[in-house]
C-alpha cells in the first residue's frame, strides 16, 4: 500500500474512533431493512423493519416512518435508502434526495448520514450540480450506495447520473471526506452499461475474490478492481424472472455461506427476492414482508441494537425476539472475572479481551449489569505497557475484590497477568482504585516466583477470594500447578510462609476459581487447553480455604455440547445473587463465525452464562450449556 494510502486510512481511522471498535461479525445476528413504500410525498420517507433470520421482517413503528423526510432532505422527499456498517462499528447511510412528484428528472442531490445507534443521525446534503463545476445539463442524482475501498482506505460512494446528453445513465463515484459530510472531489464515471443501455441502481459486493456489481435490476459485471480495474459481463450469472426489476441489493445471512439478492419489482409493486452461494446462480426465495417495500438495502445488525430499536420504536405484534441469550458479551472475550459491588449494587465483568493471535492482547476492558442479563461495555481500565511499565504483552485472566475499608468507603483489587517480553515469564500484578470502573493504579506485582518444589508451569490465572469465616483473603494462581497463599493486609503481596501447592486431581491445568456455599469451600479449575475443544471444568470440595480435597463421583462442572455445538466451555467464576441462593456461572467458549465454530489455536472465544444447581449433598449438578 503506497504511503499516501496508509495516511489515508489511519486519518479515517482516527476520525471515526469516537464511535467506538468494529462489531464481530459473530455478534451481528439480526437484520434491518431500510426502504421507502412508493411515490407519493408521504411514502417517499425512511422506514424500518427488523428479523432475526433475513427471511422474515416485520415493520417498525406500525410501518410509519423513522425520520421525516422534510429534516434531511432538500426537496422534502427521500428514495432508495443504502444502510451499511462503517469499518469502527458505527452506520452509514446515504439516499436520494428526490420528490418523484416533481418529475424524475427534478433532482440534483443525495444525503450523506452516520450514526453510531441507528437513532439519532447526523446528515448532509450534496448537491452535485451546485457543488462542481460543468454540471449545467445534470438532469437527475439516483440511488448512491456506500462500499470501503481497503486500498485507499476511504469510503467510496457511487451513485448514477444522466446528462441531456445523449448517453444513457452512467454509474459515478467520489470518495466520502473523512467526516462523512461530503465528497473529496468532483464526481468521475465508474461504469457504463455493459449492452450500451442505462446503468443505474448499482450494488457492488466483493465475493471470492471478485467484485460483483448488480445494475439495472438484474444485470452483473464482474471486475478484479473496485477502482481501475476493467469490469467484464459474467457469463456465468444466471437470474431467470418475469419481474422488471430495479434497486437491486445483496445481502449475507449470518453464519452461512448464502447470499440473498432483493430488488424492487416497480410496475408490480412487488419485490423479487433470491439466493446463491455463489453470486452466479439465483434461486428464487420467499423473504417474508408484513410491509410493501421499494427500494432499500439490509443491514446487519446486534441483539443490543435490535434492542436500542424495538424500545425506540416498539415490538411489532407479531416479532419473536431472538431466543438466544448466549454470548452475553458482544466481542471476542474469555476468562472472565465477575464481581458483584455493594457499592453500586451492580455486577461487572473484567474479561480477557480476546481475538489476536498469540493471545497477544494488552487491555483490560470492564462490563457492567443491574441483572446479570443485560451487559454494558464501560470503558478499558488497564492498558499494558502504557498503565503497566513492567508488563507489555498479554493480558490474561484478571480477577478483582470489592474489600470495605475501615471509614466505610471501598477500594478495588484488580489481579491480572502480563510479562515483559515475549520471552520473559508470566506474571501476576495488581492494581487498585476507589471504583469498580477506575481509574485503577498499577502498583507491583504479586506473584513473580514459583512456589517451592515447582519445576514447570506459568504463574497466571490469578483468583482472589474472601473467606466468610476468618474475613482472611486468599489469592490463588497456576498453569500446571495450583497454589494458593493468604494475602497481606494491604492485598498487594501474598504472605510467602502460607503458600501452598494444591492437590487437585491429574485433569488440572489452569484457571483455578474457589467459591464458598453452606460450609464448603468448592475449588473449580479448567481441564485441557484453552484452544481444545474438550476444554471444561471441574471441582473438588474441601472444609479449608488451602486444605485438603474430596473429589465427587461426578466432578464435571460443564463440559463440551456437541448437539448444540458448544465448544471450549471452561475459564470461569461462579457468582451468586445477593440475598438468594441462586448461582451462576460466567465462563467462555469458542466463538462461531460463518457457520463454523473458530477453534483451532484459542483466539477467538466469548463470554457466556448458564444456572449452576446443588444436590442436597452439596455436590454441583453438571450444567449443561446453553445458546
Amino acid at each position: 500500500m503506497k504511503l499516501k494510502q496508509i495516511l489515508a486510512a489511519l486519518l479515517f481511522a482516527a476520525s471515526c474512533s469516537v464511535f467506538g471498535e468494529s462489531i464481530a461479525e459473530k455478534d451481528r445476528t439480526c437484520y434491518l431493512f431500510a426502504y421507502f413504500t412508493g411515490n407519493s410525498p408521504a411514502e417517499e420517507q425512511l422506514c424500518y423493519a427488523v428479523s432475526t433470520d433475513g427471511r422474515n421482517f416485520f415493520a417498525l413503528n406500525s410501518g410509519k416512518p423513522v425520520i421525516d423526510s422534510k429534516t434531511i432532505s432538500e426537496s422534502g422527499g427521500i428514495r432508495d435508502p443504502y444502510i451499511t456498517r462503517a469499518e469502527d462499528g458505527s452506520f452509514l447511510m446515504v439516499m436520494t434526495d428526490m420528490k418523484s412528484s416533481r418529475g424524475w428528472s427534478s433532482n440534483r442531490a443525495m444525503i450523506l448520514m452516520k450514526s453510531k445507534d441507528l437513532i439519532n443521525w447526523s446528515h448532509s446534503i450534496v448537491n452535485i450540480q451546485k457543488l462542481y463545476p460543468g454540471q449545467e445539463n445534470l438532469k437527475h442524482v439516483w440511488a448512491p450506495q456506500v462500499y470501503f475501498d481497503k486500498t485507499a482506505g476511504k469510503y467510496l460512494i457511487y451513485w448514477s447520473m444522466w446528462y441531456d446528453d445523449g448517453v444513457p445513465d452512467r454509474i459515478f463515484y467520489a470518495c466520502a471526506n473523512s467526516d462523512f459530510t461530503g465528497l473529496e472531489s468532483a464526481p468521475q464515471e465508474f461504469f457504463r452499461g455493459l449492452d450500451g443501455k442505462e446503468s443505474i441502481d448499482g450494488d457492488i459486493a466483493f465475493v471470492n475474490g471478485k467484485f460483483h456489481l448488480f445494475y439495472d435490476g438484474k444485470k452483473k459485471a464482474v471486475s478484479d478492481k473496485l477502482v481501475g480495474g476493467e469490469w467484464k459481463a459474467d457469463p456465468d450469472f444466471s437470474l431467470t424472472t418475469d419481474f422488471n426489476l430495479e434497486g437491486s441489493s445483496v445481502y449475507k445471512l449470518v453464519n452461512s455461506d448464502t447470499w440473498i439478492f432483493m430488488a424492487d419489482g416497480p410496475w408490480t409493486n412487488q419485490f423479487f427476492f433470491a439466493e446463491t452461494k455463489d453470486m452466479n446462480h439465483f434461486t428464487p426465495v420467499n423473504v417474508a414482508c408484513d410491509f410493501k417495500p421499494r427500494h432499500g438495502s439490509v443491514v446487519t445488525i446486534t441483539r443490543s441494537e435490535l434492542k436500542g430499536l424495538l424500545a425506540k420504536w416498539g415490538k411489532p405484534e407479531k416479532f419473536e425476539l431472538p431466543k438466544q441469550k448466549n454470548p452475553i458479551l458482544e466481542g471476542f472475550y474469555a476468562d472472565p472475572g465477575v464481581m458483584y459491588s455493594e457499592k453500586t449494587k451492580k455486577y461487572y465483568i473484567y474479561p480477557t479481551h480476546d481475538g489476536f493471535a498469540g493471545w497477544g492482547g494488552k487491555d483490560f476492558p470492564v462490563f457492567s449489569s443491574d441483572d446479570l442479563k443485560e451487559w454494558k461495555y464501560e470503558t478499558t481500565i488497564l492498558t499494558l505497557g502504557k498503565d503497566v511499565p513492567w508488563a507489555n504483552l498479554n493480558a490474561w485472566a484478571p480477577c478483582i475484590m470489592e474489600r470495605k475499608q475501615p471509614d466505610g468507603t471501598c477500594k478495588y483489587y484488580f489481579y491480572f497477568c502480563g510479562r515483559e517480553k515475549s520471552d520473559t515469564p508470566q506474571m501476576v500484578s495488581v492494581a487498585v482504585a476507589d471504583d469498580p470502573l477506575g481509574p485503577f493504579k498499577a502498583v507491583s506485582p504479586v506473584l513473580n516466583f514459583k512456589p517451592e518444589g515447582v519445576r514447570g508451569g506459568q504463574e497466571i490465572d490469578p483468583d482472589v477470594f474472601r473467606d466468610p469465616k476468618s474475613g482472611k483473603y486468599y489469592l490463588y494462581w497456576g498453569n500446571g500447578y495450583m497454589a494458593g497463599a493468604e494475602l497481606s493486609d494491604d492485598m498487594l503481596s501474598v504472605k510467602r510462609d502460607t503458600v501452598t501447592v494444591l492437590r487437585p486431581d491429574r485433569s488440572y491445568r489452569e484457571g483455578t476459581h474457589v467459591f464458598y456455599r453452606n460450609g464448603i469451600y468448592y475449588f473449580t479449575w479448567s481441564v485441557d487447553d484453552t484452544g481444545s475443544k474438550n476444554y471444561c471444568v471441574r471441582y473438588a470440595m474441601s472444609d479449608s480455604p488451602l486444605g485438603k480435597f474430596t473429589f465427587p463421583e461426578n466432578n464435571l462442572v460443564i463440559r463440551r455440547d456437541d448437539s448444540q455445538g458448544i465448544f471450549g466451555t471452561g475459564h470461569h467464576q461462579m457468582i451468586c445473587k445477593p440475598g438468594t441462593d441462586e448461582w451462576y456461572i460466567i465462563y467462555h467458549r469458542f466463538a462461531w463465525m460463518n457457520g463454523k465454530v473458530m477453534d483451532g489455536p484459542g483466539y477467538h472465544r466469548e463470554v457466556c452464562i448458564d444456572r449452576v444447581y446443588f444436590n442436597e449433598d452439596g455436590t454441583i449438578r453438571q450444567v449443561v450449556p446453553t445458546l
